[in-house]
């Protein structure tokens, strides 16, 4: 019994010791990628009747999270063939359509941002903006992130 519970505590320290250095290019980014997420189901949670909604506190968000959008893309630096990375190689051999979805992510937020920001805006009216920003989450993720 007590190997047992000695192999368990040396598998659950291995474990720990296996993180991203928070300060690499992918820790930037995942750092960058997790508040994205945060953000974006923190709105859509204003939306589908999950969180209070509240229009201020929705168009900051969107303010967030456009300002989000633009910045872990230059935390994509070639990786060496010795590094360990939650991307996709294609992210490296796929440049052009990497950046095409990049725009689109980008283009998305500051629509979403655009309808949030005005006056009196109706809930609904943010619902296909918001639509967009999280299909294109979504398309970049199925074609470049390894899970």
């Amino acid at each position: 019994m007590r190997s047992i519970h000695l192999a368990l505590l040396a598998c659950l320290l291995l474990s720990a010791c296996g993180g991203v250095d928070p300060d690499s290019p992918e820790g930037l980014r995942q750092s960058l990628f997790k508040q994205m997420l945060k953000t974006s189901e923190e709105l859509g949670g204003m939306l589908r009747g999950r969180i209070r909604y509240d229009e201020r506190r929705f168009a900051e968000g969107a303010r967030h999270l456009d300002e989000l959008a633009s910045q872990p893309w230059q935390h994509f630096p070639q990786v060496d063939a010795d590094q360990r990375s939650t991307a996709r190689p294609e992210v490296w051999q796929q440049q052009a359509h990497f950046q095409q979805l990049a725009d689109e992510l980008e283009s998305a937020t500051a629509a979403l941002l655009r309808v949030a920001t005005q006056a009196d805006v109706a809930r609904g009216d943010l619902q296909a903006p918001l639509q967009r920003v999280e299909s294109a989450c979504k398309t970049c993720h199925e074609s470049f992130r390894a899970y």
